[in-house]
């Protein structure tokens, strides 16, 4: 599943509602901590896409044919644009409105990275959807980010 996305900030709203939709099309409940993580990546390199490049988008969707089936499915979201500038993580001091996305991509996502895709690039990340027990991010395990913990989402599979 793929959504076309304008260089226009306020493609990033559309992009959630899209995910939001798909999700619960493959039978994730829109409260359940995958749903909720997932959707704040979507936000997150979207947004990136948006702000950093100037340039449309392409936001694909890969998702379990049937969550209830496969409860230890991978989830993939990416975000291929025009730009060929590779993501730079940022350290954002702690007034900063900006410069932790590629941060909260790292503390949430199971896995990510990026790709040269002809003149750009595709950045991607995955979710496992499993039945562990999960654990709160506190801070992301990211040098130089601030704390989270008052946010709600959670880490899936963190492997420990």
């Amino acid at each position: 599943m793929q959504l076309e996305i304008r260089p226009d900030p306020a493609e990033v709203g559309r992009a959630r509602r899209w995910a939001r939709s798909r999700l619960a099309v493959s039978g994730i409940e829109a409260d359940e901590p995958l749903a909720e993580t997932l959707v704040l990546l979507v936000s997150e390199l979207v947004t990136n896409a948006v702000v950093h490049t100037g340039r449309p988008a392409v936001l694909r969707l890969s998702l379990p044919g049937s969550a209830a089936a496969d409860e230890s499915a991978t989830v993939r979201l990416e975000v291929a644009d025009g730009s060929g500038r590779a993501p730079v993580p940022r350290c954002a001091d702690d007034d900063a409105t900006g410069g932790r996305g590629l941060a909260l991509v790292d503390g949430l996502a199971d896995r990510w990275g990026w790709v040269r895709e002809g003149a750009g690039k595709r950045i991607w990340c995955e979710l496992d959807r499993c039945t562990k027990p999960r654990q709160a991010v506190a801070g992301c395990g990211v040098a130089g980010v601030p704390a989270y913990e008052d946010l709600a989402y959670e880490v899936i599979c963190t492997g420990a």
